[in-house]
């Protein structure tokens, strides 16, 4: 990552170009600009950052240049995609020292030899190739291969190619990061729990912990592949729900005495069940724009043990007082929801935030 002119730390976030049935190929092409004149695929920041996206001379303690990039590539299984995911990388037009380090994850089909065959070709074009892995009868899982695979890197930077995505939602817009080495032992390493967590949600909550930062990069940086037997299947909608709620509890609505769920619908009826007795007591209030719900005039919390039952009111949008945690979905209702939240000029992150 770029050193920032406000001295934080920032995860910069590429957008999708599509779902398909196959891999993951990644373009870490021309250093994109986002509107804060930051170049970025999607990266996490470091304070004292000094190299620069195209490389140094000098050299880093691992012996590449200072600013050196390494593409950190877990695989298992890979082989119907792997030829187009490490042809991607040969087709870069970054200007500056880059390696590939591959961590093959107990792969039981011609992965290892698709990765042996791309060796040779990608070294020809300057790019060094470190291949790890293990034989054992089980994968370890995403965590411990993305962990193993930097482990035996070089780079000052890490750029993430692998082909983890929650099929309950990405992490932020995707899990394709790419960040400082300094700052991903400052925050990680990855979960290694193996099937079933969401490792890359685990480290983006860390990074957040830790002093990090957001900046969305809004063009197209990479195909994302989308596989029936992924193993992003393994990690249920319910784990990451929860992983959410808690993290909402612990770094939002301590700053809040009080606050308005938007959307009196199944979304924001969840999320007030899944919230904790004392963050309960926070809701003063739904608020929504069907008729239906606003006529009937609150929301009773059935399952609660307390005496009499909860009821929270539900109120026209425009009758809500903020702060609003936002359980609507953008881009569903033909721009009226945006509408109506931009009519009412809030401060996202202070006035609001999106939960959905």
């Amino acid at each position: 990552m770029l050193p920032t002119s406000d001295g934080k730390h920032w995860l910069r976030c590429g957008v999708g170009k599509e779902r398909a049935p196959l891999g993951l190929s990644v373009s870490l092409r021309s250093a994109p600009q986002t509107s804060a004149g930051r170049p970025g695929l999607l990266s996490l920041g470091e304070p004292q950052a000094t190299a620069s996206w195209r490389g140094a001379g000098a050299l880093s303690p691992c012996g590449l240049p200072a600013g050196s990039q390494s593409v950190i590539l877990p695989v298992h299984n890979a082989e119907p995609w792997l030829d187009e995911c490490l042809r991607s990388v040969l087709q870069q037009d970054f200007q500056g020292s880059m390696e590939l380090s591959v961590f093959n994850d107990a792969s039981q089909d011609q992965s290892a030899a698709i990765i042996e065959r791309w060796k040779g070709r990608l070294e020809d074009a300057g790019i060094p190739v470190v291949i790890g892995g293990h034989d054992s009868p089980a994968p370890r899982g995403v965590g411990y291969s993305k962990n193993q695979a930097i482990a035996q890197s070089s780079g000052s930077y890490l750029c993430f190619l692998d082909s983890v995505f929650t099929s309950n939602g990405p992490t932020v817009i995707m899990p394709t990061w790419f960040c400082s080495r300094a700052w991903f032992s400052h925050v990680g390493p990855f979960d290694e729990g193996g099937q079933g967590v969401p490792e890359d949600l685990l480290f983006f909550y860390d990074h957040l912990r830790k002093g990090g930062g957001v900046v969305r990069v809004d063009q197209s940086l990479l195909l994302y592949r989308y596989l029936p037997d992924a193993a992003t299947h393994s990690v249920l909608e319910t784990t990451i729900w929860t992983h959410r709620v808690r993290f909402l509890e612990e770094r939002v609505l301590p700053r809040w005495t009080a606050f308005t769920i938007w959307n009196a619908g199944r979304q924001g009826r969840r999320l007030y069940r899944s919230l904790t007795a004392e963050a309960r007591r926070k809701v003063v209030a739904f608020c929504d724009v069907d008729e239906n719900k606003i006529r009937k005039g609150f929301y009773c919390h059935e399952d609660s043990q307390e005496r009499p039952k909860p009821r929270v009111p539900i109120l026209h949008f425009r009758a809500a007082r903020p702060p609003f945690v936002i359980c609507v979905k953008l881009d569903l209702t033909g721009g009226a929801f945006e509408d109506n939240l931009r009519s009412l000029r809030l401060r996202e992150g202070q006035d609001f935030l999106h939960f959905s």
